[in-house]
């Protein structure tokens, strides 16, 4: 039994906290070594896929974006991810470096780059489960080599987040070329701070202005310049700045959006629910199925607004996305019970009382919502 219990404490604690790797690199000559750690529902969710950040210099960028990430999910405002971060404590000079006059990749540089894309990338992808989403980020000096991704025409990576970016020359219009001809959606994400290193502000406030005149749709872009801050300390405002710009869309329906853009909708209520997975699925690769609380969501509007017929669609997608719970007979039998037809209300949730509770939907709620319509088609 203490066994079985030490093993089940050890299966708990690799999946909710770090554990390093050694790869060996044909391209680098070397091995390297690289932490991993695996969202906490891995282990029970064995054909959920995950995003994918890849961290450099990821001996000091692990924690500050595995602490900000753990937040977010914990409020389910960022989704769980596998984080991979490459330790380059004492090579992120040699693994990044540019000469100086051509702009380009050292050799060492370039072999670290095909590190990354040609065995690193891979081998992630072989050994778990991965979503076709995947994100880098980097400081400085790794910040300005991540960029060299961007001039691939297929990217390895969706996602890039620049803290405070060593620019190579000739950098900032080859980005603003890139991105201006980008084919498929790309999220990028640059900072530096007041008090940054000088000769970097110039380079990346060129960038911004560059990357500002772009009108490419598929180009997501933000820059943050923060005040009363350093070139080290502006990490930690970057990071969930970063985080929640990429998924900006995987958030649940708030107050606001739900106030600002929803209910004010004269129809077309679930119509704005499907397409807000739907940019989900196609921006950063993920199905998930629709959150209880969207759908009361929408459903709160809909009876704002009385279009009482949108019921009906919504109970067809509750019922996609939850086939054995209750929610989609729950929503058929509000819809008869708004429109005047208390018989079939009634129907609706006598049978919603015999499929599984979901959210705050109770079979003893059905049960009392069956009676209250029930009651009125006896005749007097």
């Amino acid at each position: 039994m203490k066994q079985a219990l030490l093993l089940f404490f050890f299966s708990i604690s690799l999946f909710a906290q770090k554990t390093t790797e050694l790869i060996k690199s044909n391209k680098l000559g070397e091995t390297r070594e690289i932490t991993i750690s695996l969202p906490a529902s891995y282990e029970n969710s064995s054909t959920k896929r995950y995003p994918v950040l890849l961290l450099l210099d990821g001996d000091y960028l692990f924690d500050p974006f595995q602490g900000a990430l753990k937040y977010g999910e914990y409020w389910d405002d960022l989704p769980e991810m596998i984080i991979i971060g490459i330790n380059q404590k004492n090579s992120r000079m040699n693994d990044c470096a540019f000469d100086p006059a051509e702009g380009t990749p050292t050799k060492r540089s370039a072999a670290f780059y095909n590190f990354i894309g040609e065995e690193l990338v891979p081998f992630i992808d072989k050994k778990y489960r991965t979503a076709p989403f995947r994100i880098i980020a980097g400081h400085d000096t790794t910040a300005g080599f991540l960029n060299f991704f961007l001039y691939k025409e297929n990217s390895f990576f969706n996602a890039y987040i620049s803290l405070s970016p060593e620019l190579a020359p000739g950098m900032e219009s080859q980005i603003a070329t890139n991105l201006s001809n980008a084919k498929k959606p790309i999220f990028y994400y640059q900072s530096s701070a007041d008090g940054d290193i000088k000769q970097l502000l110039q380079p990346i406030e060129e960038l911004d202005a560059q990357l500002k005149s772009i009108t490419n749709p598929l180009v997501n872009y933000q820059y943050n310049k923060f005040s009363n801050a350093s070139h080290y300390s502006l990490v930690l405002f970057s990071v969930p700045n970063a985080l929640y710009q990429i998924f900006d869309s995987y958030k649940p329906i708030s107050s606001t959006e739900f106030t600002e853009k929803i209910a004010i909708l004269p129809s077309g209520y679930v119509d704005y629910l499907i397409k807000k997975y739907q940019n989900t699925a196609e921006k950063l690769g993920l199905q998930m199925p629709i959150r209880i609380n969207d759908f009361k969501a929408i459903e709160a509007a809909i009876l704002k607004n009385k279009a009482y017929d949108e019921l009906e669609k919504l109970a067809q997608i509750a019922s996609k996305n939850y086939p054995k719970a209750m929610l989609a007979d729950y929503e058929l039998g509000l819809m008869y019970e708004k429109t005047g037809d208390a018989k079939k209300a009634a129907a609706k949730y006598q049978r919603a009382s015999q499929l599984e509770e979901i959210g705050d939907l109770t079979k003893e709620m059905m049960y009392n919502k069956y009676d209250d319509m029930k009651s009125l088609t006896v005749k007097k």
